[in-house]
């Protein structure tokens, strides 16, 4: 999982993403490119992925073919583990404050989402809801797309009359769902992405925390 999210740090600092900043004191510069700044903690991490998989893969086979019961061959156990232990804990020491210094950036996020006609799915939801069989829904969302690709826009730049030509169940509250705050609100359940169900699980996170402490 660390390695995981070492990865998705990674790609967000790029520029391509930029979608976050780490604090100057978790990266490095480049020792050629002086406008580089090297997410170097995330990049460690992800590289100790490989020492701790190679630990569990030697434990694995120093289990191998052994008979039930203790074998002299579990001495060789130690090293691995307690290395494992030292990693894993000095590892999420750093992270732990390594996340306090990152800097979101929520309009780079806000530009990237409205890219790739993310809510096409909510449009064809929106229109099941109306009572379109979803087959139907697919097709005529698939066309809307199709449109405003033509257009140079997104679906919810498409005027109403436009939207109405590929079903004649869109109405004016359509343009509540085509924006990405109307995607996540669509999604109110447990474990869903609506803020209302995030919120509940970042509390129910510190609940849980406080109870461990």
């Amino acid at each position: 999982h660390l390695s995981r999210l070492s990865e998705e740090l990674i790609l967000w600092m790029s520029p391509r993403f930029g979608f976050i900043d780490i604090a100057d004191r978790f990266c490095t510069g480049s020792s050629i490119m002086p406008q580089k700044k090297n997410p170097d903690v995330p990049e460690l991490v992800r590289g100790k992925s490989g020492r701790v998989i190679g630990h569990l893969t030697s434990l694995i086979m120093l289990m191998k073919s052994q008979p039930l019961a203790y074998n002299k061959d579990n001495q060789e156990d130690k090293e691995p583990l307690f290395d494992t232990v030292d990693t894993l804990i000095d590892t999420l020491r750093i992270y732990a404050d390594m996340m306090r210094g990152i800097t979101v950036k929520p309009e780079a996020m806000r530009a990237a989402v409205l890219q790739g006609f993310a809510t096409a799915t909510d449009l064809a939801d929106y229109l099941v809801k109306k009572g379109l069989p979803f087959r139907d829904s697919h097709e005529a969302v698939a066309q809307a797309v199709r449109h405003a690709e033509q257009a140079g826009c997104g679906l919810e730049d498409l005027p109403l009359t436009v939207l109405q030509g590929f079903s004649a169940l869109i109405e004016n509250d359509v343009y509540q769902v085509l924006t990405p705050e109307g995607s996540l609100n669509a999604r109110n359940h447990l474990g869903g992405t609506a803020p209302e169900q995030v919120k509940f699980q970042v509390a129910r996170w510190r609940e849980l925390l406080a109870a461990d402490a």
